[in-house]
């Protein structure tokens, strides 16, 4: 303890925690009210760690809605105990570190979702073209408190680090004023989550090692590469007991399946069935990038489409940043225009009036007689936005010189650094 509670540790941690920013917590603290509140009360706070008696905060309970449909809850603790969970976590990771897997990839140092991918695409290339898609039913919230526990105290001799850890696994998760017991899992949320995720998953890592599987592991994201669907089918079965049993967590049988890797996605990308495979992207990965900019534009009737491209470079940018280990063009292409129609689109709606939109396209430069044509035309926005006078008025020439992030061209400038 006095190893997290020291000076540097706690301004490394402090630094991580203010840049991360994210929402406040059940206490209504924020990230920029952190300073001042240390200042104040981190003495007493400090004293309380050392002494073993420090009691973490509920955490406030925020649901996600996925894609799918179905929720995510995620469990925000207080800045203050985000602060100390950072500074646990750095002293930890090195402790911990050197028992993982080559095979995981999940927050861990020097390493990320794209070595995975690499490594995945590999194995199909050798001939493992079956892969066990695992899917773990709500894993953060189905941990064993007694078996994770017992896993740190093989490492952590400190009886008051262990005694914090478990408080923060049975901290309460307060929604609507109400504050609702723990008895297992751990919130999805905090700093120090990811870490316990995979002390848990180290020993699933270790029993496919065993079996001499070829895998990768991305936190709770599991897929198992074999030669046969046979095969694939006995790992699955095999597997879902084994964690079942050993680790008391539950497969989910909706989602998990034996499949031909293009038929199935890892980590937002899919495999190609070519005898070299390629990454390519997966197509739920672009009915969310699509979902989110329709979210964007829906708002954007009243601005200028200058402002409502910077609010969406930002976004093309990180997704394009995620997914430059694409190697297929044509779905990068697909969404460069189909963002193109959208912004189009939010033009004939900012027209509103006939005469308007047929001023905005002689102004653009088409004929008199065909911007009254097309202005009448009586047609929807959609349609209006991927018909030829939309595209001759507004050229991707056009978008071009408004400073629109292109995904392709982002996607192949960035293969080129690296």
């Amino acid at each position: 303890m006095e190893a997290v509670v020291e000076r540097g540790n706690l301004m490394l941690a402090y630094q991580r925690v203010v840049k991360n920013e994210g929402a406040a917590g059940a206490d209504g603290l924020t990230v920029s009210e952190l300073k001042g509140h240390l200042k104040q009360h981190w003495p007493q706070i400090r004293a309380r760690l050392l002494a073993g008696g420090y009691v973490p905060s509920p955490v406030r309970r925020v649901d996600i809605r996925k894609l799918d449909g179905g929720l995510r809850t995620l469990g925000i603790p207080t800045v203050v105990d985000r602060l100390i969970q950072q500074a646990l976590h750095q002293v930890l990771q090195p402790v911990f570190e050197p028992d993982f897997s080559e095979a995981s990839y999940g927050f861990r140092p020097g390493r990320n979702a794209h070595q995975a991918l690499q490594a995945a695409r590999q194995y199909v290339a050798v001939g493992k073209r079956w892969v066990v898609d695992i899917d773990l039913e709500q894993f953060f919230d189905r941990v064993n408190h007694d078996d994770l526990m017992g896993k740190l105290a093989q490492k952590i001799e400190d009886a008051r680090i262990l005694t914090l850890i478990r408080r923060y696994l049975e901290a309460g998760m307060m929604a609507g004023g109400l504050t609702s017991p723990r008895v297992e899992g751990m919130p999805q949320g905090g700093p120090l989550s990811p870490l316990l995720s995979n002390i848990v998953l180290t020993e699933l890592d270790r029993e496919l090692e065993g079996r001499g599987h070829h895998f990768c592991r991305y936190a709770d994201d599991c897929n198992v590469y074999v030669g046969s669907r046979k095969a694939g089918e006995r790992v699955l079965t095999s597997l879902t007991r084994f964690l079942s049993e050993r680790l008391k967590l539950k497969v989910n049988a909706a989602k998990s399946a034996v499949g031909e890797p293009w038929q199935r996605k890892f980590l937002g990308y899919s495999i190609s069935w070519d005898q070299k495979p390629k990454l390519r992207i997966a197509i739920p990965s672009i009915k969310r990038l699509e979902q989110r900019v329709r979210e964007l534009l829906r708002g954007a009737r009243g601005q200028s489409l200058v402002h409502v491209i910077e609010q969406l470079n930002p976004m093309l940018r990180g997704w394009a940043a995620y997914f430059k280990l694409v190697q297929t063009k044509q779905a990068l292409e697909t969404l460069d225009g189909w963002i193109r129609r959208k912004l189009r689109c939010v033009l004939w709606r900012q027209g509103k009036r006939v005469h308007t939109r047929a001023r905005l396209l002689m102004k653009r430069g088409l004929t008199e007689e065909r911007a009254w044509r097309s202005a009448t035309n009586q047609r929807g926005p959609w349609f209006n936005a991927g018909a030829s006078h939309m595209h001759a008025a507004f050229p991707k020439s056009w978008f071009d010189r408004l400073g629109l992030v292109l995904l392709l061209d982002t996607v192949q400038r960035l293969q080129r650094v690296t």
